[in-house]
């Protein structure tokens, strides 16, 4: 059973799609998902949740302020911090229907949003799991590493110029999100393998998919390190998948984002012969990952009180 469903986050609709199981008897664990740099419901969130049907939860997949079909302005600007504000108006929402448990909400991320949800789980005691998939943990290192030395200096300079310009005439740039050309046209992530499949999602299934973002958006990226926040979590058990060898988020700075979470009731799954954007893509690595997911989820939510 599934119903579109919206909530409030800071004066803005936030819009979701909410799936329960079909036979269920009373109120069910619920798994609240959104993406990482993109628009949502469409996007790889679906597939992923088709793991956790005959697990007896529910899930919630929605769309962050400014994306999608939802609301809010400037239209593409991807502030980490009021995403993570998005992820607990969203379990305050789902704590108030009578069809959800809410001591057993959980939290799921991807790439970026695999940074949010351990960010959320340290901060909202409501949160009783979190499943990180290949998530963005220190942004600055990471676009140091994505760009090189000489790139990476002149997207600092872009930057300055654009806080120059909203200082100025409170006026936005915009960035693609990705190049095919990324030698000759900057953009946020310089793979062109990021447009490739981003752009065949788009066509296949997620129409209101924009690839582009604002410039401040990489600034605000660049001061995103969640392992202060890792530190804090004691309790809330979390599940943290990595693609090994990942150059993109980097498989080594997601370990030391791992070895800082101070919770013995956590679990790493290095997931070999799978990719960064094959976890978008491809059919087979989907499931692969999915079934981790799955199996994890289900002994924890077992465990749930």
């Amino acid at each position: 059973m599934q119903k579109t469903v919206e909530f409030n986050s800071l004066g803005d609709s936030c819009k979701g799609v909410l799936y329960l199981p079909d036979d269920a008897n009373g109120p069910v664990p619920l798994v609240i998902m959104a993406g990482g740099w993109c628009y949502t419901k469409e996007i790889v969130m679906p597939h992923y949740a088709k793991s956790f049907h005959g697990l007896g939860v529910g899930y919630l997949i929605f769309d962050y302020r400014r994306f999608g079909e939802s609301e809010g302005e400037p239209r593409q600007h991807i502030d980490p911090w009021d995403q993570i504000e998005d992820y607990r108006n969203a379990i305050s929402y789902a704590e108030s229907l009578s069809e959800i448990d809410s001591d057993k909400i959980g939290i799921w991320g991807i790439s970026y949003s695999g940074g949010h949800v351990l960010v959320t789980a340290a901060l909202d005691p409501r949160v009783k799991f979190a499943i990180s998939t290949v998530p963005v943990v220190n942004g600055y290192q990471t676009m140091r590493r994505c760009h090189g030395e000489r790139r990476f200096a002149e997207l600092n300079e872009i930057i300055l110029q654009d806080r120059r310009s909203r200082q100025k005439d409170n006026e936005r740039g915009m960035l693609p999100m990705s190049s095919l050309k990324p030698h000759e046209e900057m953009s946020s992530w310089p793979y062109p393998i990021v447009n490739e499949i981003f752009n065949d999602i788009k066509e296949r299934e997620a129409p209101l998919h924009e690839h582009h973002n604002t410039i401040e958006s990489v600034e605000l990226l660049m001061s995103y390190d969640i392992t202060p926040y890792c530190k804090r979590i004691a309790e809330t058990p979390v599940l943290m998948v990595i693609a090994e060898g990942d150059n993109i988020t980097s498989a080594d700075l997601e370990i030391d984002a791992f070895n800082a979470i101070k919770n013995p009731n956590k679990e790493l799954e290095v997931i070999r012969g799978v990719t960064h954007m094959s976890l978008y893509s491809n059919a087979d690595h989907l499931a692969k990952v999915g079934e981790v997911h799955a199996a994890w989820l289900k002994n924890t939510v077992s465990q749930l009180q």
